[in-house]
């Protein structure tokens, strides 16, 4: 089992898109996400809760939690999410960055945008790990992979 911890400042935004669209995406039995902050925030921002519900992608219980050494540990990738000289690095886990714009506080519109862009990137790094799930037509046929 390979975990990808997406991590950002406030974890109240990009990485919990990020973790919720690896979560959907990805092949349970192979890979699994979790989401963290180096200064979490006190919640899941509105505006993040309200685009990802658009997809069926309910947030409203998720709480942002800090990065800890534990947390790292746990994890293969660390992918932060654009914030620069202030994002977390953990000393001998492979690391990619995807420069995000954060969410908090634009337009729904624009919110939508940075969602969609999220899961595009998820979706080629689930892709591109051999992680993705089974889609619905090859479930329940043997060797459909």
């Amino acid at each position: 089992m390979k975990t990808v911890l997406f991590a950002c400042v406030h974890n109240a935004g990009r990485s919990q898109m990020a973790a919720a669209w690896f979560n959907a995406l990805s092949d349970p039995s192979m890979a699994r996400a979790i989401s963290a902050g180096t200064e979490p925030g006190p919640r899941v921002h509105p505006e993040v809760l309200a685009a990802m519900a658009e997809e069926g992608i309910d947030l409203s219980t998720v709480k942002p939690q800090r990065l800890t050494d534990a947390l790292a540990s746990q994890a293969t990738l660390l992918v932060t999410m654009g914030c620069g000289e202030v994002c977390p690095v953990v000393p001998g886990l492979r690391r990619e960055d995807w420069p995000l714009e954060d969410p908090r506080g634009k337009p729904v519109e624009r919110v939508r945008e940075i969602r969609d862009e999220v899961r595009a990137r998820v979706a080629e790094l689930v892709a591109r790990e051999g992680w993705a799930a089974p889609r619905a037509d090859e479930q329940g046929r043997s060797g459909a992979r």
